[in-house]
């Protein structure tokens, strides 16, 4: 009995142990009333800055004469199709590659003349993530949170706190290896950020995820990129306007577009989701909505009137019991633009 009371003194001490160490390393580097936040926001606002950066293999010019800048509380959406140099690029900026030509900086420091920037303030999630399918998901994050450079007493509580932000606490004694794809692609999202990076450089980080996982994610960026600076590489224009700030598009390995994304947005027309069939003559039976069409399954695009509020409209349609699921400006004028730049002809001097 002696025995079991012991082992049981021991469980506790060791639990409240190891909430002391995450409650340290949590007001080190999460909550915005600390000192590292505050350090945050009153440091230079610019975080990353490319210039004429390129690259090229052999005879062919990968990415050509790119210029970017991201700052801290930014998600930046990099987008084009493939081919269009976006893992070249993202592979530069998180130090993987050496540029050819130009200059990658953070915080005004040369990335190629100080590369232990990339491993301290820098985290990358490729396209494929570097997962290692005999180790659990604990020894892994773990692993790579020695390998980013974190004290060995501060270890245990990144890990715990990059299970949770990316759901993976009920996983973490499990096989990497046994995981489906969307835990897998977590586990990569979780050893990006282990150790707290002032860059987060996203790969299509939702490829293989649901989409329960995928809003999670959205969510996820959202939070990240409200402290940190965030690119996000991806095909799908919803994850850029759920969660995006600015995007540049790349084509051929050039630079074609950049633009705040709500310099995009029309609040006149608006993107409703809801959870029934509907007809055109349901939205105009709303004292806000001028006209209606539809985009795709129980998608709308509404234009609403001058002076429509949308608190209103959401009440209304609440009201009716249509079940709405999302409410948005319109970014058609983003898609527009997309497939405009992406039906473009190669130029001769672009891969």
């Amino acid at each position: 009995m002696a025995t079991v009371e012991f082992a049981f003194v021991q469980t506790c001490i060791a639990a409240a142990s190891r909430e002391r160490h995450v409650k340290r390393y949590r007001a080190m580097t999460c909550f915005p009333e600390t000192e590292h936040a505050t350090s945050l926001r009153m440091s230079p606002p610019t975080l990353l800055a490319a210039s004429h950066v390129g690259y090229r293999l052999r005879d062919r010019r990968l990415v050509d004469d790119i210029d970017l800048v991201v700052s801290r509380g930014e998600v930046l959406g990099l987008l084009g199709v493939n081919g269009a140099g976006k893992t070249t690029t993202l592979r530069m900026i998180a130090g993987v590659l050496t540029p050819t030509s130009g200059s990658i900086r953070i915080d005004g420091a040369e990335l190629s003349e100080q590369p232990e920037l990339a491993r301290r303030r820098i985290g990358y999630l490729p396209e494929r993530p570097p997962l290692h399918d005999e180790l659990i998901v604990d020894e892994y994050l773990t692993f790579c949170a020695r390998l980013r450079g974190i004290e060995r007493g501060m270890v245990d509580a990144a890990v715990v706190d990059a299970l949770e932000s990316c759901d993976l606490t009920e996983q973490r004694r499990r096989l990497i290896g046994s995981l489906s794809q969307g835990f897998r692609q977590r586990v990569g999202i979780a050893q990006a950020i282990v150790h707290q990076p002032d860059l987060v450089v996203l790969d299509e980080p939702a490829a293989g995820l649901d989409p329960v996982q995928a809003l999670a994610l959205r969510t996820l960026i959202s939070e990240l990129g409200k402290t940190r600076a965030v690119i996000l590489s991806t095909h799908l224009l919803n994850d850029v306007t759920a969660c995006c700030d600015r995007i540049a598009i790349l084509h051929h390995g050039r630079l074609r577009y950049t633009s705040r994304l709500d310099a995009l947005a029309s609040r006149d027309v608006q993107r409703i989701a809801v959870g029934r069939d509907l007809a055109m003559i349901d939205w105009l039976g709303l004292p806000e909505v001028v006209a209606a069409e539809p985009a795709s399954g129980r998608h709308w695009r509404v234009q609403l009137s001058p002076k429509a509020d949308l608190a209103a409209l959401a009440a209304s349609i609440v009201a009716r019991g249509w079940g709405m699921t999302e409410l948005r400006p319109d970014h058609a004028a983003l898609d527009a633009i997309f497939l405009d730049i992406a039906l473009r002809p190669a130029l001769d001097d672009a891969a």
